[in-house]
């Protein structure tokens, strides 16, 4: 056997061999032996031909396996079924009943968790939501009221409470039901953070947490857009107001009975055993009532009953009798007969704080810290049970059945079903809350897709709305036409967004802008917490703030800001779309300091103070540790993936000489890094 040629002074050009050279030398030397033709060549050409790699195809496969929004395939790892003898089949069974029972049971906690969430917001700021609804010349300004509407249902967690405080105000005429309708729509906006906290409990995994927060705010954007473009319709042209009065003044209304409910006979036993409260207290302090500012929302008593008789009463002399004959007087004492309410206390409630000696924010702190705790604990386990049941086959049916579209020219049913099946979820469950709660998790772990969950969130819109206008019908007398007024006025602004934002493919924004969040805050994930602060709490408080001080103020700063936050998305399109028709200077951001147009220096000063804070804390030390162990095995896994064979290298290898240089392997794996 000839030896292996050394090669002297070799460079990099001598590995990159020339391709028409090859062809001709191959086409010259065919029919001799594979072996011998390569020894000749390096002996006389003194270069090493170059090997073929699979990089190209590798690299035509990859855009698909990258792409981020796309549903992953959720590989079943175990023994299959046909491999299993009796005892395994039978085993797999009760492990599959077992999982199914505790999947339920968890669930039953989420949607009990949500509940009592909601009961610890309405302690901790309930008499402060009374409160802002006292200033009746602030609500008469529909901006107010659509922020208050919002701050309001975010602080009660409960789009029917802020609503059913809004009822109470139109009855008693300290509201008119124009001036409800702007705070029905904040309601709309507030029940929706809900399920973008619960989204936040999937910021573990990148990727499953671009879904879930995408599918959480999904909800948000639609709210958001539906009010800017109808709330200056309805101040304009009062549409909602007309439209629902007609409709309430051509119905010959009673008061019914009760309204049904559904989801509440199921968690009303195990949540009345936490916490119970007396929430007409909200609603007196809404309408002035000055005698319950000192009364606790923690209801003790659960079984009352009010009696009322005519008794005698004195009144003072100077007091007119409406009806002389039940008027007597008897020296100086004037006598009358007059109606009495007594409430005869029968029974104690049975929850747990109802002998505790404790304010209402105390009460609402522990509640919430509880609930919260219960509410990722769940969530975290529903996720891992999801994740170990939707394997397979199972798995594949299920993606199938929810996102699959009918054929042309039906494409167009499917989403309209999903909105029905979501409208009909969420009569069942009586709260659009637990229902979009329930999906996110689906939507992050790649069940549902994001264009799949759009209908079933706007058909959750719709059930919660004929929900509230069952409960209007079932109102007493005196509220009845306000109640139901409101709640059809609810029904007809989700509708009208509806007709807006999802007939047409083009018009769906929210999920363009949901999608564009998720890549974000996969990337920052610390931008979903400054996303909620700013939407829910800073940007409604700060309008508040200069609905205060009256509408030149609010115009002044509001129309500027408005106006400029508009040019910079239409620069930004143009930028995407058609840079060359923008002057030079606008076809990109970088005339302006970096951390005006990147998330990237913010990054870096959060993720320092994280850090400093992170030495003086040995938890979250040991837990960044874990994460960036995590984060290093999953580059050093896609490194060796990266490495690919060239025989050239490892003949080098094998026989102690150079090796080729693998510039190309470097530069590929250098791209995949990701950034924190």
């Amino acid at each position: 056997m000839a030896p292996w040629p050394e090669v002297e002074k070799p460079e990099t050009n001598n590995y990159i061999g020339d391709s028409s050279k090859q062809n001709q030398n191959m086409a010259g030397k065919e029919g001799e032996n594979h072996k011998g033709s390569n020894v000749a060549s390096l002996g006389n050409k003194r270069e090493i031909q170059p090997a073929f790699s699979t990089i190209a195809l590798i690299d035509e496969t990859r855009p698909e396996e990258d792409d981020p929004w796309a549903l992953p395939e959720l590989q079943d790892t175990g023994v299959k079924w046909s491999e299993l003898d009796r005892k395994g089949k039978i085993i797999r069974v009760l492990y599959g009943i077992g999982k199914f029972i505790m999947l339920l049971g968890l669930l039953y906690l989420f949607v009990c968790s949500l509940d009592v969430l909601s009961s610890a917001f309405q302690l901790v700021g309930g008499k402060a939501a009374g409160d802002i609804f006292q200033d009746d010349s602030v609500l008469s300004n529909p901006v107010a009221g659509l922020v208050i509407g919002v701050l309001v249902t975010v602080m009660v967690q409960s789009s029917s409470t802020s609503s059913s405080i809004v009822v109470s105000m139109v009855s008693s005429t300290l509201l008119t039901v124009q001036s409800a309708i702007p705070i029905i729509m904040g309601a709309n906006i507030g029940t929706s953070v809900t399920n973008t906290i619960v989204a936040l409990m999937q910021a573990g995994d990148r990727n499953e947490f671009r879904r879930a927060f995408a599918g959480a705010t999904i909800h948000d954007f639609f709210n958001w857009l539906a009010v800017f473009a109808l709330l200056p319709i309805e101040v304009i042209s009062g549409y909602l107001y007309h439209l629902t009065n007609v409709i309430v003044e051509s119905f010959h209304l009673e008061s019914g009975e009760d309204a049904p409910e559904l989801l509440k006979v199921i968690t009303d036993p195990f949540t009345k055993l936490i916490i119970e409260l007396d929430k007409s207290v909200i609603n007196a302090i809404a309408t002035n009532d000055e005698s319950a500012r000192n009364k606790s929302l923690v209801k003790i008593w659960c079984v009352t009953e009010t009696n009322v008789t005519l008794q005698n009463v004195t009144i003072p002399p100077s007091e007119n009798c409406t009806t002389p004959d039940l008027c007597w007087t008897e020296g100086n004492v004037t006598w009358t007969i007059k109606n009495v309410t007594e409430t005869e206390y029968i029974s104690k409630c049975q929850h747990l704080f109802v002998g505790a000696d404790l304010p209402d924010l105390a009460i609402g702190l522990i509640l919430l810290a509880l609930s919260l705790l219960v509410l990722c604990s769940c969530l975290v386990m529903i996720v891992k049970l999801l994740n170990s049941v939707l394997k397979g086959q199972v798995a594949s049916v299920i993606k199938k059945t929810i996102n699959t579209d009918f054929p042309f020219p039906f494409t167009w049913l499917a989403g309209y079903l999903a909105m029905l099946a979501g409208a009909g979820m969420t009569f069942v469950v009586q709260s659009s809350s637990v229902f979009t709660s329930a999906i996110t998790p689906l939507v992050g772990i790649g069940v549902i897709s994001i264009e799949r969950s759009y209908p079933l969130t706007l058909g959750a819109n719709i059930g919660t709305t004929t929900t509230a206008i069952l409960a209007a019908l079932a109102s007493p007398g005196s509220t009845l036409k306000y109640s139901l007024q409101i709640a059809l006025c609810h029904f007809f602004f989700n509708v009208s967004g509806i007709i807006l934002f999802y007939p047409l493919p083009f018009t769906r924004l929210p999920i363009r802008m949901c999608k564009t969040l998720g890549n974000i805050t996969a990337k920052y994930r610390w931008f979903a917490i400054f996303y909620l602060l700013i939407c829910f709490f800073l940007l409604p408080l700060f309008v508040l703030g200069l609905s205060l001080a009256g509408w030149p103020v609010l115009l002044g700063v509001c129309l500027p800001l408005f106006a400029l936050f508009v040019a910079v998305i239409v620069i930004n399109v143009m930028q995407s779309k058609r840079p060359h028709s923008l002057p030079e200077k606008l076809q990109n951001w970088d005339f302006l300091p970096i951390w005006m147009h990147s998330l990237e220096p913010w990054d870096n000063v959060i993720m320092a103070s994280l850090s400093f804070c992170g030495k003086h804390c040995c938890g979250f030390c040991k837990c960044c540790k874990v994460n960036a162990e995590q984060e290093g095995a999953k580059d050093k896994q896609l490194k060796t993936v990266e490495v690919y064979e060239n025989t050239i290298a490892m003949t080098d290898e094998e026989r102690g000489g150079r090796r080729a240089p693998a510039s190309a392997c470097v530069e590929k794996t250098g791209t995949n890094n990701t950034a924190l």
